[in-house]
């Protein structure tokens, strides 16, 4: 049997500092959320789940028009990482691990995804991140082995508490990519990329 390596997409936030769902904002002709999903599909990882709010979301149609399974979760105040907890619950079995693309980092490239999934399958590390010059980004692909600790119900820091208990065990994978850290969360960022 073939593993999979399935990525996660929080859209479930209000996104209070943006002040519209960023899912839908453009970035270059095409949504956040489209532009995400044609990355990951791409670079090789699939099925590609988009968590939201409720089914009637506009991104959860976004979504399924671009080819990602919308799944539900109903309160996402924890943040993000309890997003990451609901697309991890309904996982396929054969998920070797999972990439966690936050719908606010939408700038990474296929290569990038081809990359971390490339040095997960060869070193099986718990947590593979891509460096830009050094600067660690976004997304962040877990291994199986760190579910049960993401699925933890106290994570204070959320997906990072994860990280930074394995930063010593991670790979880190040098990438061309200074997509990886645009992190678009408020309409300075936003402007910055997108004038």
């Amino acid at each position: 049997m073939i593993e999979s390596i399935p990525a996660v997409i929080p859209a479930a936030g209000r996104s209070h500092r943006m002040g519209t769902p960023k899912a839908l904002l453009d970035a270059g002709g095409m949504s956040f959320l489209a532009r995400i999903l044609s990355s990951l599909r791409e670079g090789g990882a699939g099925p590609l789940f988009v968590v939201v709010r409720e089914l009637a979301d506009p991104a959860a149609l976004e979504a399924q028009r671009h080819g990602g399974e919308a799944i539900l979760n109903p309160d996402p105040s924890p943040g993000p990482v309890s997003s990451l907890q609901a697309g991890i619950r309904i996982l396929p079995e054969l998920a070797a691990a999972v990439l966690f693309a936050p719908v606010d980092h939408p700038l990474f490239s296929p290569d990038t995804v081809r990359a971390l999934i490339r040095g997960f399958l060869k070193t099986r590390a718990p947590l593979v991140v891509p460096a830009f010059e050094g600067w660690r980004g976004h997304p962040v692909l877990f291994g199986r082995a760190l579910f049960p600790e993401l699925l933890e119900e106290h994570l204070p820091e959320g997906a990072r508490t994860v990280i930074r208990r394995y930063l010593d065990d991670r790979l880190q994978v040098p990438v061309n990519d200074p997509g990886i850290l645009a992190d678009l969360d408020t309409p300075e960022e936003y402007r910055k990329h997108f004038p």
